[in-house]
């Protein structure tokens, strides 16, 4: 069972909802990432998304465009992040960390060090998962197949305009988690929809036996507890960025924990029975 299953299974158990903050690595000092993760988790963070830098990020609105811009201006690439990674797992060993980003770094990556190199190398790291956000299902059963090879789950992304085939096709590919984008448009919109995104996951869950995480659009503990009532997890990011894109090095960890302990709070007192239900 993988750290991504573990988690989702307590969580189920407990009846209560992930927590599954978004940070660019290498974001907002290059040398910070560690320490911010093992602060989000001290937090409640139950999972941690790690934006891989990447010039032309097109889901991403312009808050997480500047933090891939700075962290790619700082000199960070697939080799940092995996060492951030690594630094973190040398005290913590249990929080799934998938790494969230684009196709290009990783097949630039196996270009230089050949086929397979970067699951090897990911799971070295101590990676649980990747969400690459434009590898569409039909395109990556091959690169499917080599992460399940190295235990590493493939997280896909659904939107609104998913079809049901589409929904059946990333069911027979996805493990982990979905991640449901509650809204059309780009990281930060803030035209978030809970009705919405009530009525989609009943569609999504007869396809995906996988937990489902909604993201795009939360922004604070209102709109992170209406949206647990029906997800299995919530997904925040350009919120936090936000917050810690001016924060001196020392003041981000504890910046970014004051947050999610706002969310983790709001989660957490959702009736359990409710929590349960829908996991």
């Amino acid at each position: 069972m993988s750290r991504i299953e573990t988690t989702f299974s307590r969580l189920q158990a407990e009846g209560r909802k992930a927590l599954i903050p978004f940070v660019t690595a290498g974001f907002p000092h290059p040398d910070g990432t560690p320490d911010l993760m093992h602060a989000m988790v001290a937090a409640g963070a139950d999972i941690i998304e790690l934006g891989v830098p990447f010039s032309d990020p097109m889901a991403d609105g312009p808050v997480i465009q500047r933090a891939s811009e700075r962290a790619l201006a700082a000199g960070i690439g697939l080799v940092q992040v995996l060492q951030m990674v690594r630094d973190f797992r040398a005290r913590d060993a249990t929080t799934p960390v998938v790494l969230m980003g684009y196709a290009n770094p990783i097949e630039a990556w196996e270009h230089r060090h050949g086929a397979g190199s970067f699951a090897r190398e990911a799971v070295s790291a101590g990676v649980d998962g990747v969400l690459v956000v434009d590898y569409p299902p039909e395109e990556c059963e091959a690169f499917a197949a080599v992460l399940r090879a190295h235990g590493l789950d493939l997280i896909f992304l659904l939107a609104p305009t998913s079809t049901d085939a589409r929904m059946a096709q990333i069911g027979r590919l996805a493990s982990g988690y979905v991640y449901y984008v509650s809204l059309k448009g780009v990281t930060g919109a803030a035209h978030l929809d809970t009705a919405a995104v009530d009525a989609m996951l009943p569609r999504i869950r007869a396809h995906v036996t996988t937990p489902v995480g909604v993201g795009f659009g939360i922004r604070d503990a209102a709109s992170a507890q209406a949206v647990a009532r029906s997800a299995d997890a919530v997904v925040i990011g350009t919120r936090l960025i936000q917050l810690i894109e001016s924060e001196p090095r020392e003041r981000v960890p504890a910046a970014a924990a004051a947050f999610l302990r706002q969310i983790r709070a709001a989660l957490d007192a959702l009736p359990a029975a409710t929590a349960a239900a829908v996991a």
